[in-house]
């Protein structure tokens, strides 16, 4: 489990520093294309990760 919760973290930092301020639904793409499968992340979950990039944020806290 840790290693796919480091994994998550990864994609989500590397994410959030390429899409930075684009749109909710652009950053939605990119994580639904990116994250790796884990359970119990569900799509409300990935929107709200997605809100965070799309104003600046880095929520993975890396």
């Amino acid at each position: 489990m840790r290693d796919t919760e480091e994994a998550l973290f990864r994609a989500v930092h590397g994410i959030a520093g390429r899409f930075a301020g684009q749109p909710v639904p652009v950053v939605m793409e990119a994580l639904m294309r990116h994250l790796p499968k884990a359970p119990g992340l569900e799509v409300a979950e990935i929107r709200k990760i997605a809100e965070e990039i799309s104003v600046g944020r880095d929520p993975s806290g890396l």
